[in-house]
This record gives structure tokens, C-alpha cells and sequence, in this order.
């Protein structure tokens, strides 16, 4: 079974915010988030997927989604090279 690492970004007050997770159906996890029904901290806001990374384990995929979540520059980095491409 394939793993999700992945990056979403919403607008909140004239700025951009970000959301790291990871999953094993990428599709419905979306949607769970923009029915306000995923993590708390994405509740109420419309999220956009702009990066995902696929894995073969779970442990796998939980260890990058730490360590993207943890890097910030590289969070921005990905979060810019979206929004002004």
C-alpha cells in the first residue's frame, strides 16, 4: 500500500498558511479537510494540494511528513515556488 506525504495551503487574512500531512488516500483526505472534518487546524478554510511525495511504508511516509513539518524553509520554499511560478 502506497503513503502520502503531503503539503496543502489555504488564504487566511492576506497571507498563506500551510498544513503537512500524510495519508494512504490522498483524494479523500483532501476532502476531508476543505468539509472541515480533517485536523483541527485546517477546519473552516478552503485547502489547495500543491506538493505530495509517494511511499511504500507508512513508517516511511510518517518519518518525511516529521521532517517537513519541522522544515520551515524548506515548507516556504515549496509554499513559493507554487505561488509564484
Amino acid at each position: 500500500m502506497n503513503y502520502y506525504v503531503y503539503l496543502i495551503i489555504s488564504k487566511r487574512n492576506n497571507s498563506y498558511i500551510s498544513y503537512v500531512g500524510y495519508t494512504n488516500n490522498i483524494k479523500k483526505r483532501i476532502n476531508m479537510h476543505n468539509e472541515s472534518k480533517g485536523a483541527k487546524f485546517t477546519r473552516g478554510n478552503k485547502w489547495k494540494l500543491i506538493y505530495k511525495e509517494t511511499y511504500n511504508s507508512k513508517i516511511s511516509a510518517m518519518k518525511a511528513e516529521y521532517k517537513l513539518k519541522k522544515n520551515h524553509k524548506l515548507r516556504n520554499k515549496i509554499k513559493n515556488n507554487y505561488l509564484y511560478k
